[in-house]
């Protein structure tokens, strides 16, 4: 199979969401979310897999991809109701981070627009002075950011199970045609016909 329309599109969704996978794990690592870097972090080596599968015609581990990549929606779609709140979840909560530290998104004070103001607890200003952090000016809330990135992983992940699915039927009825025809067939393509051996030694008559 040379490099058809769906596998080489597979071949770009899969080199796409390893680029996107890869700035948010950026990301998730400057905001100390230990959960979503372990996600990641499986993400990456499973569309690796993937890529490679897709690249060597290896269906069963194209298989492996788009299972994981079912998976892989169900994630992101938990995210997004984490950071709407939705079903009882908090945005405030330590789940992400494991209850390790108390840390939040790295866009809750890095987004676009946001000025980072740190407040003095007493009023006064002092070495060992606690001080609260004031965000400001964000033109878009944190929250929405992430969801934004699951989004649009969600959406590359369903392109890539669509086309995978389709990669995976196509590698199959090439292997089974492949069988049909005798691809791989034991036997040499050619055989030499061997004669008895009465025949090979017959005696040539000798002239008078």
């Amino acid at each position: 199979m040379g490099c058809c329309s769906g596998r080489c599109t597979l071949i770009f969704l899969c080199t796409f969401q390893l680029m996107v996978a890869l700035e948010r794990q950026v990301f998730d690592f400057l905001g100390y979310q230990w959960a979503p870097i372990l996600a990641n972090f499986f993400h990456i080596l499973v569309v690796i897999l993937g890529l490679f599968g897709t690249i060597q015609y290896r269906p069963r581990y194209i298989v492996v991809y788009t299972v994981w990549t079912a998976l892989w929606v169900a994630w992101n779609v938990f995210v997004i109701c984490f950071y709407l709140e939705v079903g009882g979840l908090s945005k405030d909560s330590d789940l992400l981070t494991f209850n390790i530290s108390a840390h939040h998104s790295w866009w809750s004070e890095h987004g676009p627009g946001c000025i980072r103001r740190e407040i003095p607890a007493s009023g006064e200003r002092g070495a060992d002075t606690q001080s609260y952090i004031s965000i400001m000016g964000c033109l878009l809330e944190y929250q929405y950011i992430e969801v934004l990135h699951s989004g649009c992983q969600i959406l590359i992940s369903l392109l890539g199970f669509i086309y995978a699915c389709y990669v995976i039927s196509v590698i199959t009825e090439e292997e089974d045609s492949f069988d049909f025809i005798g691809g791989f067939d034991p036997f040499p393509l050619y055989h030499v016909n061997e004669k008895p051996s009465h025949l090979l030694l017959k005696p040539v008559p000798q002239s008078s």
